[in-house]
């Protein structure tokens, strides 16, 4: 079992189930729920370590895959490891590689063994195994690290998610058995496709093995948000109270807000980063596009409710300067806002759960962004 790492459940909101608590880990503690956001090599694009906890983040996610291609996990762990690498003190989460080689499904060849592919850097070819991706994990060395899997493509049939489902809960005993660092938590990953039978049955064979956390995978794909609502409640039902619970690659505030509602603690997506270098900013009067004309001569500020650098630094009318002439300066500010109003708004989660009003809370939130899976 990790060592110092556990959740503790302060509150469970009356009306959905929400949680609140804190989850302990070696780099430090952090309420949950909580938004992660992705340092796919080892940074947060166009932010440092110090600008991405001044918007309030707790855990970073960093990429296995993309680590090992560049610079090496050698190299990483010379350096003493990821925390020491990036400079951050905070606790820090790697994911196994498992969608990287979903998204090179047409150079992949997946075996009980592992999956053999060429990878995007330079064509080589890569064999990423259970082992493997835990040995890289672990010489990383981040705090939660994730077992290897196989991320599920949406629509597949019943027996193709069957079979890949029940490979990957013995990739995930072998990579349990590949472990040894009692300073990582590894996660189990629930997969199981769009089939409840499927859902319940990966759920309670990862709970038997007593995993210090669980994460629900192969969601928010292209499948209609009905049937990944009901993915993450045909997961969530079965795993344990006790243990985090964190929803993969979700990054909307319709998901978010759903998925706490549903029982999830942990989220992470490279969606506010993503839209941000491209002038598409999340707002409390809705999204906009900073290159809008009807922004050449607005002197205020983005977002009048928000507390973060650029908001309380800026205005519109400079981010649309810094925007049209391509100014890097302009990415971090839109990066420093976007983080920040996510996380802004897992704090209202925690206040509202803690106070049993999360539904309400839920509900005007939605109401007022609208369906935001657009982003």
């Amino acid at each position: 079992m990790a060592k110092n790492f556990y959740l503790e459940i302060k509150h469970i909101d009356k009306t959905t189930g929400a949680r609140y608590g804190i989850l302990h880990t070696p780099h430090g503690d952090v309420e949950v729920p909580m938004f992660m956001p992705v340092g796919t090599n080892a940074s947060v694009k166009c932010l440092s370590p110090e600008q991405v906890k001044a918007c309030g983040s707790g855990v970073i996610l960093a990429n296995t895959y993309h680590l090992h291609l560049r610079p090496g996990e050698d190299i990483v762990k010379k350096a003493g490891g990821l925390h020491a690498f990036m400079a951050y003190d905070g606790p820090i989460l790697t994911d196994s590689g498992g969608f990287q080689v979903f998204s090179l499904k047409s150079s992949r060849t997946i075996s009980e063994q592992g999956v053999e592919f060429r990878n995007d850097l330079d064509g080589n070819k890569e064999f990423f195994s259970p082992e493997v991706a835990i040995g890289i994990e672990e010489a990383l060395g981040a705090d939660i690290i994730m077992s290897f899997d196989e991320c599920i493509p949406y629509p597949a049939t019943h027996d193709y998610v069957e079979q890949s489902t029940e490979r990957t809960l013995r990739w995930a005993k072998r990579g349990q058995f590949a472990h040894t660092r009692d300073d990582q938590a590894l996660f189990g990953i629930v997969q199981g496709g769009a089939f409840t039978d499927l859902r319940e049955h990966a759920a309670k064979e990862l709970a038997k093995m007593d995993f210090p956390g669980y994460s629900i995978g192969g969601t928010s794909i292209g499948e209609p948000k009905d049937v990944c609502f009901k993915m993450i409640e045909d997961a969530v039902r079965y795993l344990p109270s006790d243990k985090p619970r964190y929803l993969m690659g979700v990054g909307s505030i319709d998901f978010l807000l759903e998925g706490i509602a549903r029982g999830v603690d942990m989220f992470d997506c490279v969606l506010p980063t993503r839209i941000a270098r491209h002038g598409t900013l999340m707002t409390s009067h809705g999204r906009i596009n900073i290159q809008g004309a009807q922004y050449k001569e607005d002197f205020s500020p983005l977002d009048d409710e928000c507390d973060c650098y650029t908001c309380t630094h800026y205005t519109k009318a400079y981010l649309r300067h810094l925007y049209l002439a391509n100014e890097e300066f302009g990415k971090t500010l839109n990066s420093i806002h976007n983080i920040r109003f996510l996380i802004k708004l897992m704090e209202g989660a925690r206040k509202a759960i803690q106070e049993d009003r999360f539904d309400s809370y839920r509900q005007e939130m939605l109401a007022k962004y609208g369906d935001e899976r657009g982003f």
